[in-house]
């Protein structure tokens, strides 16, 4: 009976990531068709999330790599899933209250790797897979969409650069709905299959799914609602940093940036690596600028993000020992994921209580 307890709250964790996840990375899907006025925010989020919802569907080839080639599932338990979750989700919340767009794909595993050590010793992590699929991933897909977005936007400047501004920029504009689409359909092949492989993780600890087992239907189906309706809540703090702070964007950038990053992902998505769409994303914004014009980009907040991505690996994954180490010292039963919850719960409220109670809300309707 404790099993399946704990069991549940696991489950329950985890699609409460994946919401976090979609608020957290709604930015890397609309921010550039938003601060270009290619789309209204209202139909980009919508639009966007529908299509989060229907990539979630497309491949589990991530999932399997998360609940597979991470973390050893031979020693892994619910509750180290538990406390792993609590890790990534503290994370996000953190990088969303500066407004950072931080990864959290990184916060997710950081946070399973480091309860898996805490709880196992480093012999829980496979570090081939680990080092393969998440590390080498993360150094150059940031970097290829940075070069991929800036070729592209070079040869786009080449072509039309004798042409009339406001026919290219309502060209463009009308380009950016379909590799903004494409880009949106391509976060839900990624991003949502985390959530199935930790939960799947979660399912073949409890000795509920065989090991190598493929994510249930109803795994798939309510990580996609969950990455869903998280996009359709919003980021507006990191939609702003992404969509203005690092560059001051016209729609052949955006759509450069928006179809590099498109590329990158659902190239990562078919080999299984569990790629950030943060870092992709926002290493095609940079590329973008840089090509048009070196100065163009604003350094010093792109430096700010690069620091946030270095920490969020080490970061979330002292969050997630920590989780475990609080989890534990009220045994191995479901007492202690029930208070870890109600305590993570009554800071969540405490905080949000005290931002709104000094008359700054999060910011609701404009990008």
């Amino acid at each position: 009976m404790s099993a399946d307890v704990i069991l549940v709250i696991v489950v329950a964790t985890a699609l409460a990531f994946d919401f976090t996840n979609g608020f957290h990375d709604t930015a890397n899907v609309v921010a550039t068709s938003i601060s270009t006025g290619a789309a209204r925010p209202s139909v980009a989020i919508g639009a966007a999330s529908l299509l989060n919802f229907l990539g979630a569907f497309i491949s589990i080839s991530v999932a399997a790599t998360v609940a597979n080639d991470v973390v050893n599932s031979e020693v892994i338990t619910p509750t180290i899933v538990f406390a792993g979750l609590i890790g990534a989700i503290a994370w996000n919340l953190i990088t969303w209250s500066f407004g950072l767009p931080s990864s959290s794909s990184h916060a997710l595993i950081g946070g399973v790797v480091g309860s898996a050590v805490a709880a196992a010793g480093f012999n829980a992590v496979l570090a081939d897979g680990l080092v393969g699929k998440v590390l080498i991933p993360a150094i150059i897909a940031p970097v290829l969409a940075f070069g991929v977005a800036g070729l592209s936007i070079g040869v786009v400047y080449r072509v039309v650069g004798k042409q009339r501004p406001g026919t290219v920029s309502r060209g463009f504009k009308y380009g950016q709905i379909v590799s903004g689409g494409l880009l949106a359909l391509a976060h839900g092949t990624n991003d949502a299959q985390k959530t199935m492989g930790v939960i799947t993780l979660a399912l073949i600890a409890n000795g509920s799914l065989a090991a190598n087992a493929d994510p249930p239907l109803w795994v798939i189906a309510s990580s996609a609602a969950a990455i869903a309706l998280g996009t359709y809540s919003g980021g507006w703090r990191i939609i702003k940093t992404t969509g203005t702070r690092i560059i001051k964007m016209d729609p052949a950038q955006g759509f450069s940036s928006q179809g590099a990053g498109a590329a990158v992902i659902l190239a990562s998505t078919h080999f299984g690596f569990p790629l950030s769409t943060t870092h992709v994303i926002n290493g095609g914004v940079m590329g973008a600028g840089a090509a048009k014009r070196f100065s163009a980009v604003r350094w010093g907040v792109a430096g700010n993000i690069v620091f946030a991505w270095v920490l969020t690996l080490p970061a979330a994954a002292l969050i997630g020992a920590l989780a475990y180490g609080v989890s534990r010292i009220f045994g191995t039963g479901a007492l202690g994921p029930v208070l870890v919850t109600l305590m993570s719960l009554s800071l969540i409220f405490a905080v949000f209580a005290r931002r709104f109670q000094r008359g700054s809300p999060v910011p609701a309707s404009s990008g």
